[in-house]
C-alpha cells in the first residue's frame, strides 16, 4: 500500500488543506493520505499554536466521512524536536508492508537541502509537489524521485481564519463543516495570541 504523508501543523485545517489532500490520493499513485499533525514547529509561534489533541481532533472532523484521508498523530510521541527523516525511518519500521512518501509544497521544497539529512530523504522518499504559486520552483526539482502535481490551490492559511476567529467573523465555508460547527461551540482559538 503506497501512503502519503502530509504533515502540517493543521492549526487549524482548512478546505485548501483538504483539497490538496483529495487531489493526491485521486490523481497520484498513492493509495492513501495520512495528515501528519505536528507537534510545535520550531519556526512557528507557540503562542498561535492550539493543543496538540485540539488539532487532531478537527484533523479527525475533516476526514470523517472518507475513507482515504486520515489524521496521523505519529509524532506525538517521538522526540523533540520532530524530524521528517525520524519519522519517516520510525513508520519504515512499523509498516515494513506500506511504501511511504511525502507531500509538501513547492516552498518546503525550496528549503529542503536546510532538513536534517535531506539527502537520505529525497533519495529514499518519493516526493509530490504541490506548486505554490508565489515560489519559484528549485533545482531540486529535476531529482527523479520528486514528482511535480498541478494541485487546485486556494489563498487561504490557517493563520487568516484565525484572525477571523479573533475578530469574531465567520469562517464558515474556509473549513470543512464539521470542524466549522465544533469551533462555533468549542473557543479553542480565542484565547491564544494571533
Amino acid at each position: 500500500m503506497k501512503i502519503g504523508l502530509y504533515f502540517g501543523s493543521f492549526n487549524p485545517v482548512h478546505i485548501g488543506h483538504m483539497i490538496i489532500a483529495n487531489y493526491m490520493v485521486n490523481t497520484t499513485d498513492l493509495d492513501a493520505i495520512w495528515m501528519v499533525v505536528t507537534p510545535h514547529n520550531p519556526h512557528k509561534n507557540k503562542k498561535t499554536l492550539a493543543k496538540d489533541y485540539d488539532r487532531l481532533h478537527l484533523v479527525n472532523l475533516a476526514c470523517e466521512d472518507t475513507s482515504k484521508i486520515r489524521s496521523s498523530q505519529i509524532e506525538f510521541n517521538l522526540p523533540k524536536p520532530s524530524y521528517t527523516i525520524d519519522t519517516m525511518t520510525y513508520l519504515d519500521e512499523k509498516h515494513p508492508d506500506y511504501v511511504f512518501s511525502l507531500i509538501m509544497g513547492g516552498d518546503n521544497l525550496l528549503t529542503l537541502h536546510k532538513w536534517k539529512n535531506y539527502e537520505l530523504l529525497i533519495d529514499k522518499y518519493p516526493i509530490y509537489v504541490y506548486q505554490r504559486p508565489t515560489y519559484e520552483t528549485p533545482e531540486l526539482v529535476s531529482h527523479p524521485n520528486i514528482t511535480l502535481c498541478d494541485a487546485p490551490l486556494l489563498e487561504i492559511s490557517s493563520s487568516y481564519i484565525r484572525s477571523l476567529i479573533k475578530d469574531k467573523k465567520s469562517i464558515r465555508y474556509l473549513v470543512p463543516d464539521k470542524v466549522y460547527e465544533y469551533l462555533e461551540n468549542n473557543p479553542i482559538y480565542e484565547r491564544l495570541v494571533q
